[in-house]
């Protein structure tokens, strides 16, 4: 048996949409399905988790026991963006503040929820064990070292990394070059 879903399977499974060639791995963890989109040539592996409202772009990877937690807010994955192995990402989370309760186990009116939209555009790279914060817009092509903590918009083009996530320097664009030369081999 593959351990990924065969293109049938997936196009029983629900999905607000699905693209072609999608590989998703039979271990990972879905919730609220009618409200995921995937697109073309995209891959998810082991043990990811995805959750709530989330749009995942064309030949985007979403590594292996990493978590997308998208609540109604959602999260936007854009085309040839890479989330490595063990990234957290948050659209919604609970308020650590001490004014109100935490967890989903607590009624809403005792809580104070935090909710978001995550975007991701064309070609953001986050590094493994990193954590993004709800209401984060990274830029076109931004990158994020290993470890890296973010809370805030991250412009285009631009390498980051720490705790806080800080910007360190440019980054080469040569990935746009690649991605037109890609898209006409696939096309031609």
């Amino acid at each position: 048996m593959d351990s990924f879903y065969s293109a049938d399977e997936l196009e029983k499974m629900g999905f607000k949409k699905i693209g072609k060639n999608v590989r998703l791995s039979r271990k990972t963890s879905i919730y609220n399905i009618s409200e995921i989109s995937i697109g073309d040539h995209a891959r998810i592996d082991d043990f990811a988790l995805l959750s709530g409202c989330i749009e995942i772009g064309r030949n985007a990877h979403i590594a292996a026991y990493a978590a997308l937690f998208a609540g109604k807010a959602g999260i936007i994955v854009g085309d040839f963006c890479g989330i490595s192995a063990r990234c957290s990402v948050y659209a919604a989370s609970d308020d650590y503040s001490g004014q109100a309760m935490t967890n989903p186990t607590i009624p809403d009116q005792y809580r104070l929820v935090k909710e978001k939209r995550v975007v991701f555009q064309k070609h953001v790279i986050i590094g493994a064990g990193s954590t993004v914060l709800p209401g984060v817009v990274i830029e076109e092509g931004a990158s994020f070292g290993a470890m890296s903590l973010i809370v805030r918009d991250a412009g285009p083009w631009m390498m980051y990394a720490g705790i806080p996530a800080r910007e360190l320097r440019p980054r080469e664009r040569k990935p746009l070059l690649l991605e037109k030369e890609y898209l006409n081999d696939r096309m031609g």
